[in-house]
Order: C-alpha cells, then sequence, then structure tokens
C-alpha cells in the first residue's frame, strides 16, 4: 500500500507575521544602539602573538607580541552585535514573511563586498587582510560587520524618537572622553590612578605589562581619531539643537556639542576643526530653514560666541590647538612666544674641503647622489603617503592588496621620505584617507561599491534635505553625522571605534527616509 502525501498551503497571520516582525525589529533597534554606544567606549589591555609576513630589521614590522589598549574589545564586541542582528533579520527574512524590498543601493553593497571578498582571496597576506594588523583589527571582518551593520539597519522599522535615542546614548562617549582629554591635557593622565590602571590590564596574560610612558589619551586610539571623530559629535549635536523642540534638551545638545568641540581642539588635530568649519555654513542654512528660525539661530549664536573663549583659554596653556585650528587659515600665532635666537658666528673649517666627489685610483670621479633635505610634505605629510600609496595600488588595480596591510607594501626605504616625512626611521602603516585606503585593500570593484554607497546615501539625504522647512524630520541630524565622518575620512583612517557606529547609523538614516517616503506616499494616495 503506497502513502500518499499532499503538499498542503497553509494560510499565514499577515497581522501575527507583522507583530513579529515589529518585534524582531524592536530588539535589532536594542542592539544597534548597543553597538553605537558601546564600540566606541570599550578599552583594555590585549597582547596578541604576532607572525610578520616579513624578515625586517624595522622593530614595528617585526615578529613577536604586540600589545594594544584601544581596538581588540571594540572588535570583539563588534562580531558579537553584528552576529546578533544578522541572526535576528535572518528569522525575521526566512520565518516571518518578510520581503526584501527591491533598492537599487543593493548593487554596490554586493560590489563592495565581492571587492572585500576578492582583495582577500588574492592578498599576498591572506590572514593579516582577514583581520587586518593586530593593533587596529581592520581588515575585511571589520569591514564585512561595518556592511552587515548598515544593511540590517535599513531594513528594519524604527519609533519616531529614534533619532534622539542615538543622540542620547552617545552622551557617556562625549563626556568620559572630556574627561580623560582633559586631564591629558592638564598633566594628569588616567592611567596613574591606580583604579583605572588595575581596570585596563585586567585581562592582560602574568607577566605583561603596560609600556612605560603609555598614556590614555581617550577611548579612541590616536589624537587624529579624537579629533576627526568629535568634529563629527560637534556638528550632530549642533543640528540636534536646531531640530529639537524641548528647550531643556536643546541646552543639553548644545552642551554636548561645546564638549565635543573642546575635545576638538585639545585632540591637536586639524582634521576635527577642519570638518566642522566645512559645515558650520550647512546648519546655518538648515537653522535657518527649521520652524522656529530664532531660536535654531540662537542656539549657534551661542555656539559660536561661547567657542572663542574656550579657544583662547586652551591656546593660553598650548599654543599648538590654535595652530592645528586656526593656524590652518592664519599663519601667525599670537601665542607663540618667538625668542631672539643668539647669533654664533660660523668659521670657515681648516683643512681638506668636503666634496660631493669621490675618486677612486684610476682617477676617475662619481658623484653620490643627492639626499633630500628632511621636510614635511603637505598635510603633515599626507600627501606624501597618498601619492606613494596611488602608485603601488596601481600595480594591483583590480583586487587590491587587502585592506589594512599598507605598511609591508609601502616602499618603506623610499629616498623621498626625508623630504615627505621628516625622516628616514618613520613606518607608514596607514594611508591617512578612507577613500585612498579601500582603493589600495580592495581594488577598483571594492572603491565603486563604496563610492556608489556614499553617492546613494548623500543623494537620499540631499532629497530629505530640501524637504525639511516642510516637514522638520530629524533624520536631518544623523545625514548631518553621516557627512561629517565622509569629510573627516579624507584625513583619517577606520577604526572599529570610530566606523561601526557611523555605519550603523546611516542604515538608520535610509531606514527612516524609506519610512517617511512611505508614509507621504500614503498620505497621497488618500
Amino acid at each position: 500500500m503506497n502513502d500518499i502525501y499532499y503538499k498542503i498551503t497553509v494560510p499565514r497571520d499577515e497581522r501575527e507575521d507583522q507583530l513579529s516582525r515589529e518585534r524582531v525589529d524592536r530588539w535589532i533597534s536594542i542592539v544597534l544602539l548597543a553597538t553605537i554606544a558601546i564600540v566606541p567606549l570599550l578599552i583594555g589591555a590585549h597582547v596578541t602573538e604576532f607572525v610578520s609576513p616579513l624578515i625586517t630589521e624595522k622593530s614595528l614590522l617585526n615578529t613577536g607580541p604586540r600589545g594594544e589598549l584601544f581596538n581588540y574589545y571594540k572588535f570583539v564586541f563588534l562580531l558579537i552585535a553584528t552576529s546578533l542582528v544578522v541572526s535576528l533579520f535572518l528569522y525575521k527574512l526566512l520565518f516571518l514573511n518578510y520581503n526584501l524590498p527591491k533598492k537599487s543601493i543593493l548593487w554596490f553593497f554586493f560590489l563592495f563586498a565581492l571587492g572585500i571578498v576578492l582583495s582577500t582571496v588574492f592578498a599576498p597576506y591572506k590572514t593579516l587582510a582577514l583581520y587586518g594588523q593586530p593593533d587596529r583589527s581592520d581588515g575585511a571582518l571589520s569591514y564585512i560587520c561595518y556592511l552587515l551593520l548598515m544593511f540590517v539597519a535599513m531594513h528594519i522599522q524604527y519609533p519616531k524618537k529614534a533619532v534622539f535615542y542615538v543622540l542620547y546614548s552617545l552622551y557617556p562617549f562625549v563626556f568620559i572622553n572630556f574627561t580623560l582629554s582633559i586631564m591629558n591635557f592638564l598633566g594628569h593622565d588616567a592611567l596613574t590612578y591606580k583604579v583605572v590602571k588595575n581596570a585596563i590590564t585586567a585581562f592582560l596574560p602574568e607577566g605583561a605589562k603596560l609600556a612605560k610612558g603609555s598614556q590614555l589619551l581617550g577611548t579612541l586610539d590616536q589624537w587624529n581619531f579624537m579629533s576627526g571623530m568629535f568634529g563629527v559629535m560637534t556638528v550632530m549635536y549642533l543640528a540636534g539643537a536646531i531640530v529639537e523642540t524641548n528647550l531643556f534638551i536643546r541646552i543639553i545638545h548644545t552642551v554636548a556639542a561645546l564638549v565635543s568641540f573642546v575635545i576638538v581642539l585639545m585632540s591637536i588635530s586639524t582634521s576635527g576643526f577642519l570638518t566642522i568649519i566645512l559645515l558650520l555654513p550647512f546648519l546655518f542654512f538648515l537653522a535657518f530653514k527649521s520652524n522656529n528660525k530664532k531660536i535654531a539661530l540662537t542656539f549657534m549664536i551661542t555656539f559660536l560666541v561661547a567657542s572663542m573663549p574656550i579657544l583662547h583659554v586652551l591656546a593660553s596653556k598650548n599654543p599648538r590647538v590654535w595652530s592645528e585650528s586656526i593656524g590652518f587659515f592664519v599663519k601667525s600665532n599670537p601665542y607663540e612666544q618667538r625668542k631672539p635666537s643668539a647669533m654664533v658666528p660660523v668659521h670657515p673649517i681648516e683643512g681638506p674641503a668636503l666634496t660631493s666627489k669621490v675618486y677612486a685610483a684610476e682617477n676617475e670621479g662619481f658623484s653620490l647622489p643627492k639626499l633630500p633635505k628632511p621636510g614635511i610634505a603637505a598635510g603633515s605629510g599626507r600627501i606624501y603617503i597618498w601619492k606613494k600609496t596611488l602608485e603601488i595600488t596601481m600595480d594591483r588595480f583590480i583586487v587590491g592588496y587587502g585592506l589594512d596591510t599598507l605598511p609591508y607594501h609601502f616602499p618603506q626605504d623610499d629616498i623621498e621620505k626625508r623630504a615627505g616625512l621628516g625622516t628616514q626611521n618613520v613606518i607608514v602603516d596607514k594611508p591617512h584617507n578612507i577613500y585612498i585606503g579601500i582603493l589600495y585593500g580592495t581594488g577598483i570593484i571594492g572603491f565603486i561599491g563604496f563610492i556608489g554607497l556614499v553617492l546613494m546615501t548623500l543623494w537620499k539625504f540631499g532629497q530629505e534635505f530640501w524637504k525639511f522647512g516642510k516637514t522638520q524630520n530629524a533624520v536631518i541630524v544623523l545625514g548631518v553625522a553621516w557627512m561629517a565622518y565622509l569629510i573627516q575620512s579624507l584625513f583619517n583612517d577606520t577604526l572599529p571605534g570610530t566606523a561601526a557606529p557611523l555605519w550603523a547609523i546611516v542604515g538608520m538614516m535610509l531606514a527612516l527616509i524609506y519610512q517617511h517616503e512611505q508614509n507621504e506616499k500614503g498620505i497621497d494616495s488618500k
């Protein structure tokens, strides 16, 4: 007797699926907010046994233990958070009858992901390309996480207050770094306190300890990253003060913007300051388009007026504050006291003259190569690094060298390094430009995908911006943060602590814009 099986289509309860999708979206949004809030804050000493792909005398490229404070635990949390949001999203997609909307931006996701995968598979140093340098953790895995966070974030529904939840979640990041930065600026490094030191070194293996002279600048890796990231925070909170309707919260956002600006100045790096200057006209225009122009413009002017005495006080303590901010536009520094140098008479050297000629026994002369004079190229040496990085990129233009592998392919013995970076001894370990770094790392395939994502996000944000006077949509705040991140990216690289929050934020921005467009279509159809 044969068994007969029937294929039965069980009707789904769309209302129940909708409620389940909303619950999943709520959990995903919580994990995304936790990622935005926690990743840039995590610090802790970690030691990695690193096997260098090269045999070299340069200590920074050698095999051996590598210790770092800032990026390992950020990277671990990023992996866990990404795994969680992807798992929840797959559950929603496969079991809750969710239909993935067809959008042209998805092609650029695919291209960028393809570029990352191909560059890693064909990289000369595959393990390094996968994980990145042990003290940076900025390889293919991190970039895949950034992409996935953005992709998932743009495919969920958010509550009306989602933008303000992002602003609130970053308050601890701003005020903790303000405390650490001002302590360091005044010569009271937090690592000198036993409680802080013990907390940071709690997971170090037995016998390992912090290197002598270690300093806790903040929760990010270096002053350039601190400057760039808090330039982003400054303009984001100013935009938040413009779109907010509650007076008290507007005041808090303005205070957060001022505190972020103080961190930018204390970072002694130009990238964050330049980002703020470039976006100030945009913010004033935004204030002028807002429903309550007078209040919005009042908060903008208050920020500018309060910034002047802050700059004066900090530059009085350290003249480099002026040099790395206003000094970008005005070369003279009123805070530097120039002392007249004592003139020492120079006497001619007696004895045989020193020339650039050497004569062999046969009296046939030859000229020694002329070494370039030590100097610093434009942009604190960045122009030299960009030029050389682009030169070597042409050798692997299609698939690149693999992300975060630059120190092992850059011509470290290049004779022009003296003229570009001031010395032959410095190791170039990053390109100081996200765009060049992605072109170098993933080749033209990944670069087209990345630029496509950038242009598509800016296009959608631009459309929303022109509607702002009519709709007052708070998503503008996230768009301003993303613009600031893209501007400072011209001078800085990525790290988990700076990239992960912003890629999640731009995904949320797109989701809210699409949500807003659907609501408008619904109103129009009625």
